[in-house]
C-alpha cells in the first residue's frame, strides 16, 4: 500500500534518523546527526529548547558544520550561519511516471548498473565535477545507487538518501559535462521510482529552486512541487 501521508515530510531528516537510518544515526537526548562519511544532516524537535542545542553541538563537535536541512528551528545567536538556499520539495503526483522504463530495477535499461561499494571513488569523482549536493564516502549506505557506464567510466548516477516511513527521497542526479543530453538523468530516476513503488512506498526529492532544468525533467517525470523549502548550515560554538 503506497502511503499518503506527507506529514513526515515536513521533516524528513529526523524521521529518516529516527526510523529506517537508525543504525546510521548519532543522538544525544532528542538530537540526532548520521555517523561521520554518511551524511552531515542533523535534526531536532519542532519547538527545541537549549539543551536540545547543546546536545546537538556536542553530537558534532566544536566548529562544525550543523546542516540542519530543512528544519525550521532557529539554533542560538552564537550558532554562526553558514549558507542558505532556497529550494522546492516535491512528490511523486501518483499516476504512471513519464517516461519511466518498463521493469522496476536497474535491468529497466540495459546501461542502468548497480553502484557497489568498489564505485565509490567513481561516483565521488563525479560528484566533485558536478556538484549535485552533498555525498561522502559513506553516503552509499543510505540505499541504492545506481549508474550509466559509458566505456567502462560512470557518466551518470541517481541514489536513493532520506528514508521518513513509506518515502524514499531520489538524490544526488548528476551527468556529466561530456554525457548530458543522452536522457541518461531521466532512465536513473526512473529505475529508482520503479524500485520505490515496487516496495509499496512513494517517490520524493528536493531540488534548488534556481535549478529550473531539473525541475522541468522531474515534472514530465511525474513529480509535482509539494512546497518550498530553505536549505540552512550553521557552525556549531
Amino acid at each position: 500500500m503506497v502511503s499518503r501521508d506527507v506529514t513526515v515530510l515536513d521533516d524528513p531528516v529526523g524521521a529518516s534518523l529516527r526510523g529506517h537510518h537508525a543504525h546510521l544515526a548519532r543522538r544525544l537526548g532528542a538530537a540526532v546527526t548520521y555517523q561521520p562519511g554518511v551524511a552531515t544532516f542533523s535534526a531536532v524537535s519542532a519547538d527545541p529548547d537549549p539543551q536540545e542545542w547543546a546536545d546537538l553541538a556536542r553530537l558534532l563537535g566544536r566548529g562544525e558544520l550543523a546542516d540542519m536541512f530543512s528544519g525550521t528551528a532557529v539554533p542560538p545567536p552564537d550558532w554562526e550561519p553558514l549558507f542558505v538556499l532556497e529550494g522546492r520539495q516535491m512528490t511523486w503526483s501518483g499516476g504512471r511516471p513519464g517516461r519511466l522504463p518498463a521493469g522496476s530495477g536497474a535491468g529497466a535499461a540495459e546501461d542502468v548498473v548497480e553502484l557497489g561499494a568498489d564505485s565509490v571513488p567513481e561516483m565521488l569523482d563525479l560528484v566533485a565535477r558536478t556538484r549535485p549536493g552533498p555525498f561522502w564516502p559513506r553516503t552509499r549506505e543510505l540505499g541504492a545507487y545506481l549508474g550509466v557506464r559509458d566505456n567502462g567510466a560512470l557518466v551518470a548516477m541517481a541514489g536513493e538518501r532520506l528514508r521518513p516511513p513509506g518515502w524514499t527521497e531520489i538524490s544526488a542526479v548528476c551527468t556529466a559535462p561530456e554525457a548530458r543530453g543522452r536522457g541518461h538523468a531521466a532512465r536513473l530516476v526512473g529505475a529508482l521510482a520503479a524500485r520505490i513503488l515496487a516496495r509499496g512506498e512513494r517517490p520524493f526529492l528536493h531540488v534548488a529552486e534556481a535549478n529550473t532544468g531539473a525541475i522541468a525533467l522531474y515534472e514530465r517525470l511525474g513529480f509535482e512541487a509539494r512546497k518550498a523549502v530553505t536549505f540552512r548550515g550553521f557552525r556549531t560554538p
